[in-house]
């Protein structure tokens, strides 16, 4: 299954804060995320949104809805689950 990627705004303006080269990992990951939930996703217990995506230090929190992924935040290891 394909899915489309969406971005809330708070992904947004975290992508602003991480430098180029990182982002470039982050966003190619999300993308092999997009065939299949394909990549390092677990999905969490008892946490809103419900999946994460390990990408080096930084960490991509995102649920699906249907055929959409929606991509809440992406943070640094430390900042992600507080």
């Amino acid at each position: 299954m394909r899915y489309r990627i969406e971005f809330k705004p708070h992904a947004i303006k975290d992508c602003k804060r991480i430098d180029k080269k990182a982002i470039r990992v982050v966003f190619s990951k999300i993308e092999s995320l997009s065939n299949n939930l394909q990549g390092d996703v677990k999905k969490l217990a008892n946490f809103v949104p419900e999946y994460r995506l390990r990408v080096g230090v930084y960490r991509v929190l995102f649920e699906t809805d249907g055929d959409k992924i929606i991509i809440y935040r992406i943070r640094h290891r430390k900042e992600a689950y507080i």
